[in-house]
């Protein structure tokens, strides 16, 4: 039995995952955060989350790196961790510096570090030849005009360090390109309290399907535990629609998308983690956009379990105590596995989701979630708006299909919210 370190985690799917995986393996955790409201309000189920089940919950400042190593260090001493994880990009890289602090088993911090920046994993990358999009690094909005049209519109605007397509936007010209550099600067800080880096990436816009590809690395050896296909929307923000697993492409194809996300993971340096490395398949061939040094979000963990039986949230507990992960496929009886995700279209409260009944019975569904009346809604422009998702399998390559045919059977239905006087 091993005793896991987990600090701060999202509290969308994988925060039930993460805890799952470490009982199921006969381990226990500590749990640190500091705002445990924080969890307590999170939607689940009814019942208390997942991460409440810890062993011991600890109270400390997550954002102050410096106090939070002195204070591990001393709780170590009495509790005696054996491996520390996070599913929150926010905190990965203070994971990082809690294990090399500890003497616990992680990759290293400067190439988790890199991974979580994304300007840093551009000139990584770059310096490696690691194909990607051509770019530019801004830290004055006002340089960015001359940089993007040095790279031409249209082009995505980005900010370095926010997650789930925060803020990532499609722009086609210079007023359009001000107005995503002034709604970036005006977040100065992310969801989680951080004093965010003021840089701005600005990147050419890459065409052709997207993907992500899955790996475990441990031991300077990185495996490919499969690619994943997805389906983007929300222009002229990049919304996740949807995935399926695996990606119904040519093997040359998969290999390429392969071949490229190991060669970004291994020219980060990441080592002892479980990568989620999202890739464009241009006309000229696979172009990195991001290295993600930790599962897969949005139950692309659970596609993949469905469909091979290898369960990446166990693989992350695994590498995280220095152990080896068990990446054997087996025999499931799914060959593919999708996701679709219900998107707000207006702004409002919403009254109802309707279409639902009989869903959850029919055989090839896997799970449906839906939000409850009453949740405030916004047409979506990042990944955080969902309403649910419908999960279907398949024994052939149509489970994208039929999870898109059930999501449309599916409408909110939203009221206005007051208009509160002045």
């Amino acid at each position: 039995m091993g005793h896991l370190l987990v600090v701060e985690s999202w509290v969308g799917s994988m925060s039930g995952l993460l805890p799952r995986a470490i009982r199921e393996g006969g381990h226990e955790f500590t749990f640190v955060t500091r705002d445990l409201h924080h969890y307590l309000r999170a939607p689940g189920d009814g019942g208390p989350h997942p991460l409440l089940a810890a062993r011991n919950i600890v109270t400390a400042d997550t954002n102050d790196v410096d106090a939070l190593l002195t204070a591990l260090e001393a709780l170590h001493a009495v509790l005696a961790f054996d491996g520390v994880v996070s599913s929150c990009d926010y905190y990965l890289p203070a994971v990082a510096r809690i294990a090399r602090r500890l003497g616990l088993p992680g990759p290293a911090t400067t190439a988790v570090e890199a991974a979580c920046r994304k300007d840093l994993t551009r000139r990584t990358l770059a310096e490696a030849g690691v194909p990607g999009p051509r770019f530019a690094v801004c830290d004055d909005p006002a340089r960015t005009p001359d940089a993007a049209r040095g790279i031409g519109y249209p082009l995505v605007v980005k900010p370095v360090d926010l997650c789930a397509g925060m803020f990532v936007r499609e722009v086609g010209d210079e007023r359009e390109l001000e107005r995503a550099c002034r709604d970036l600067s005006a977040f100065p800080v992310n969801a989680r309290g951080q004093d965010r880096t003021p840089v701005i990436l600005l990147e050419e816009l890459l065409t052709g399907p997207e993907v992500s590809v899955e790996t475990v690395s441990r031991g300077g050896v990185t495996h490919v535990v499969g690619v994943t296909d997805k389906s983007i929307g929300g222009s002229p923000a990049f919304v996740e629609t949807g995935h399926m697993f695996p990606a119904d492409l040519p093997a040359t194809e998969a290999r390429a998308a392969a071949d490229t996300a190991r060669a970004a993971v291994e020219a980060l340096g990441l080592d002892d983690v479980v990568c989620h490395t999202e890739i464009k398949l241009t006309p000229l061939g696979p172009r990195v956009i991001e290295v993600n040094p930790r599962p897969a979000g949005n139950r692309i963990t659970e596609l993949v379990r469905h469909v091979t039986g290898i369960d990446l949230a166990a693989a992350c507990v695994d590498v995280a105590l220095g152990s080896a992960p068990d990446l054997t496929p087996r025999e499931t009886g799914v060959h593919s596995a999708a996701i679709a995700f219900l998107l707000p279209s207006t702004t409002g409260t919403l009254a109802a989701i309707e279409g639902a009944e009989g869903i959850r019975d029919l055989p090839e569904v896997l799970e449906v979630s839906l939000a409850g009346p009453g949740r405030a809604v916004r047409a979506a422009t990042s990944n955080n708006e969902y309403l649910g998702h419908v999960m279907t399998a398949d024994a052939g390559s149509g489970a994208r299909a039929t999870a898109e045919r059930l999501l449309a059977r599916l409408s909110p239905r939203c009221e206005e919210s007051p208009v509160v006087p002045a």
